[in-house]
């Protein structure tokens, strides 16, 4: 996935989770983030990353996420390993 790819879909959950009334604030909680932080920060690649990382902590979230947006699953964690602050897990 190519990062202006992966931006889009960054851009596509944060939309996503402004619209959640309970969600967002449990994403601002544990990030740390103020509202100015949501709007200066949506051409960040590295906050877009954050909002994907938050995002794929939950399937549930990940599956309403997607299907509001007609995305497969895995995209997310696609979009989030090709933006910046993302690491490789190796499990060995």
């Amino acid at each position: 996935m190519t990062p202006a790819a992966a931006e889009t879909i960054g851009l596509q959950a944060l939309a996503w989770l402004v619209g959640d009334e309970e969600l967002c604030p449990v994403f601002m909680g544990s990030t740390g983030a103020s509202v100015d932080d949501l709007r200066v920060r949506a051409n960040d690649p590295a906050f877009l990353g954050s909002v994907l990382e938050f995002l794929t902590m939950n399937d549930q979230w990940v599956m309403q996420f997607c299907d509001a947006n007609e995305l497969k699953y895995e995209m997310p964690l696609h979009a989030r390993y090709a933006l910046p602050g993302a690491q490789d897990v190796h499990w060995t």
